[in-house]
């Protein structure tokens, strides 16, 4: 799990961000991308060609039925392009994109590069009602780019307990900037998801970052923007809301990183998984322990 150390250019890359008006840059791309926009076809291609985009997942290959971006980039899927394993000790991507980093969280702290870290207490809030139980537990962090999937899915079985919008910075979180920003996870705009899984807990939190202009859960719908200005926890344990394995539960609206959070002893990373690695959503990331 070797990752090396930042650049001089990442370095200065990611010094420069800092001074972006990050939410300013945001709330344009919401405009613009929800335009019906004179060229689409044409801009959509470019974005394509660019990026690399694959289409052939995609529940709608002809781009001429898109009128935004918006609904290009969060396109839905083929009802058979991503199979689910669904054996019982299988955990599974929620998300396209790459392995940033996963391991075991050293009481409170989870890594998020080599030689930066930031704790639980950071990341979830002190109020978060179920923060104990992921002390000692383990972590998956998957990072979307531009050209994936941007629909996130449940990774196990499991009853939604608590749901947390948490305000922040909108710092890239393009490969360079885990390895340059401090705590990068721990300020960006985030929603956290915590749900009941057999005998332990999950955490899924979509983390925000500049030009991801909204991100929308499917309980509850759209849930940021407005970008407010404090922490607001929903209390969704009485609601028997259930999802289960490989359901949809959220949307970016433009790309991001998820960070997945098991209990103690819940979750073993396969033994195949490595940094960087390239992984669908549905394919299995690690084996249930209890």
């Amino acid at each position: 799990m070797n990752q090396l150390l930042a650049t001089p250019w990442e370095k200065l890359k990611g010094a420069i961000f800092h001074c972006f008006p990050h939410h300013a840059i945001s709330r344009i791309t919401y405009w613009l991308t929800r335009q019906r926009l004179p060229y689409l076809k044409h801009i959509i291609k470019a974005f394509i060609r660019i990026f690399n985009v694959d289409l052939q997942d995609a529940e709608i290959q002809d781009i001429s039925q898109f009128s935004t971006f918006n609904e290009f980039f969060t396109r839905k899927l083929k009802p058979d392009a991503r199979p689910i394993d669904d054996s019982m000790p299988c955990i599974i991507s929620p998300c396209d994109g790459k392995i940033s980093m996963f391991g075991e969280i050293e009481k409170y702290t989870l890594i998020q590069a080599k030689n930066k870290t930031f704790t639980l207490n950071e990341f979830l809030t002190p109020s978060c009602a179920y923060l104990d139980k992921f002390i000692g537990g383990s972590f998956y962090t998957i990072y979307l780019s531009p050209r994936d999937y941007h629909r996130v899915h449940n990774a196990y079985s499991g009853q939604l307990l608590e749901m947390i919008y948490i305000p922040g910075r909108l710092f890239s979180v393009a490969p360079y900037a885990p390895k340059t920003i401090d705590k990068l996870y721990a300020r960006n705009e985030r929603v956290i998801s915590i749900f009941k899984v057999d005998n332990g807990y999950m955490t899924i939190a979509m983390v925000g970052a500049v030009n991801v202009a909204a991100i929308e859960m499917t309980w509850s719908g759209l849930v940021t923007p407005p970008h407010m200005n404090t922490t607001v926890h929903y209390d969704y344990s009485n609601q028997n809301i259930t999802l289960e394995k490989g359901q949809e539960m959220g949307t970016f609206n433009m790309g991001s990183t998820v960070v997945m959070i098991f209990s103690r002893n819940y979750a073993q990373a396969l033994k195949e998984l490595s940094i960087d690695q390239v992984i669908k959503m549905g394919e299995p990331i690690a084996t249930r322990l209890n």
